[in-house]
């Protein structure tokens, strides 16, 4: 049990209520009482935490691109937290075997701005080319809009990605991709944000020919 010394504002010693007291070189100190977790390890809390464990190995990998493409959401919490938020909710799959994320359901970015609806990706000579259909006029789309390119390997759980290869009007990009990716499996994306950064599109998965 703990004590009160000189009255209800004077220093506390032991546990009082929720708050430890501790005395040290002649002064008081509270701090709040850690709570007990009665089964640390149950199957939903691993099963939370195995789902965290997976986003985060993919959103480290891009996390400057995520900064820019959850810009929008920033008011409230870091971008990297809303797209962790968004990926947790969203995009985790939890089968018998194992916790995967669906690429699909994957936004890289996402925002108010107007994506592009026709668009392919061609991967060749150690490139990925992105083609789309400008559609500047449409809602908010602008042809200054900056384009945004990321390419994610699966095999090898890495990134690349250009957040400045060129702009809506130009209806073409092309990103780098490493020697040894040539036989991986290979994600792209596509997205834009507005020329003043103020806004960003909703990216869009882009199957890669060959």
């Amino acid at each position: 049990m703990g004590t009160i010394k000189k009255g209800i504002l004077g220093g506390v010693s032991g546990k009082v209520g929720t708050i430890v007291g501790v005395h040290w070189k002649s002064s008081y100190y509270i701090r709040a009482h850690a709570a007990k977790v009665s089964n640390p390890r149950t199957p939903k809390q691993q099963e939370q935490r195995g789902k965290f464990a997976t986003v985060f190995g993919f959103l480290k990998t891009i996390k400057p691109f995520i900064r820019i493409g959850y810009k929008e959401f920033t008011e409230e919490k870091s971008a990297y937290n809303a797209a962790m938020s968004y990926m947790l909710k969203k995009v985790v799959i939890n089968s018998e075997k194992e916790i995967t994320i669906d690429f699909n359901r994957v936004l890289i970015s996402t925002g108010s701005l107007m994506p592009v609806f026709e668009g392919t990706a061609t991967a060749s000579e150690g490139k990925i080319f992105f083609n789309w259909k400008d559609n500047s006029g449409m809602g908010n789309a602008e042809d200054t809009d900056i384009t945004m390119v990321l390419a994610y390997n699966k095999d090898k759980g890495m990134a690349v990605y250009d957040t400045e290869a060129g702009s809506r009007q130009d209806e073409a990009a092309e990103l780098m991709i490493p020697d040894e990716w040539q036989d991986d499996e290979l994600i792209a994306y596509l997205s834009f944000r507005s020329a003043d950064g103020s806004s960003v599109a909703n990216s869009v998965r882009m199957t890669i020919l060959s």
